[in-house]
């Protein structure tokens, strides 16, 4: 009976201390842990823990480990424009010198830089293989520099905001008012030379100027049309009704309106001039 009492207890025991080993297992991973066991006679025995893995994280793929943000490109910034359009300057009027002078400018610099000067630098842009932006930047004025000289006075303040046209060979002689349709300009004419020159619109298609050759009839420094109810300042007739003279809506609005048949001018102070000068009498050509 004590033996039994004994035998028990050493198994109750030697039970609980493989128990405990098992747990030590469990937390040691995948390694072999030996336990001695000891009796209650002082002897013992080494008893192998089992074998107990750990569960484990997956492992992220070698692609989330290596993969790396993409490297920003690196950004050119635009040219920075050294004129542009709006400006209204002397630079703007140089610009429209020199584009001129290279032929892709066909009207007389104004220094206004509008959508016409707007397109005439896109032209040269694309002829010189630069980007077509319409804006001068330093690459284009460089560009266009290198191909023109400083202009002239001459070049920079013309008297018309276009080229006058070559005269008709009707006004090559004699004092005559040279006025081109194609051109939009008047020539004042002395033996073949150009004295003075403006800007002149005609009438519409309902009511268009008359072309060939006439002359002047009678002077009205102050006229009003009977017509038209309309101030008629320094006029000139040479045709009827139809007369030359100062425009100031043409002054106000430019080509966006139209006479009523009437050459207009829209600088007061040439007509003024050109108004003392012409008498009664003298040669008017108009022609295309």
């Amino acid at each position: 009976m004590h033996r039994h009492t004994q035998c028990s207890r050493a198994f109750r025991t030697a039970t609980g201390t493989l128990a405990l080993a098992a747990v030590l297992a469990s937390t040691a991973g995948c390694k072999e842990m030996r336990i001695r066991v000891d009796d209650d006679k002082g002897g013992g025995h080494t008893a192998a823990a089992p074998r107990t893995a750990l569960p484990t994280t997956p492992a992220a793929p070698p692609s989330s480990r290596t993969a790396k943000p993409p490297a920003a490109k690196p950004t050119h910034a635009a040219p920075k424009p050294v004129l542009a359009p709006g400006a209204r300057s002397e630079r703007v009027r140089d610009l429209q010198a020199r584009l001129r002078q290279v032929k892709h400018f066909d009207r007389n610099p104004t220094g206004y830089y509008g959508s016409v000067t707007a397109a005439a630098v896109s032209d040269f842009q694309r002829a010189q293989g630069l980007p077509r932006t319409g804006t001068v930047d330093a690459a284009t004025l460089s560009a266009l520099r290198v191909r023109t000289h400083p202009p002239t006075r001459s070049e920079l303040y013309p008297p018309t905001a276009r080229p006058v046209a070559a005269p008709d060979k009707r006004c090559l002689t004699g004092r005559v008012i040279c006025i081109s349709k194609k051109s939009d300009t008047l020539a004042w004419m002395v033996d073949g030379k150009v004295v003075s020159a403006m800007d002149v619109r005609f009438g519409s298609q309902y009511s268009p100027t008359r072309e060939g050759t006439f002359a002047i009839t009678f002077k009205s420094r102050h006229h009003v049309s009977t017509i038209y109810d309309s101030p008629m300042p320094y006029a000139m007739f040479f045709s009827g009704g139809q007369a030359i003279h100062y425009s100031s809506d043409f002054a106000a609005r430019g080509y966006s309106g139209a006479s009523h048949g009437c050459v207009n001018v829209r600088d007061k102070d040439k007509i003024a001039t050109l108004f003392q000068q012409v008498e009664p009498g003298t040669k008017v050509v108009i022609y295309k």
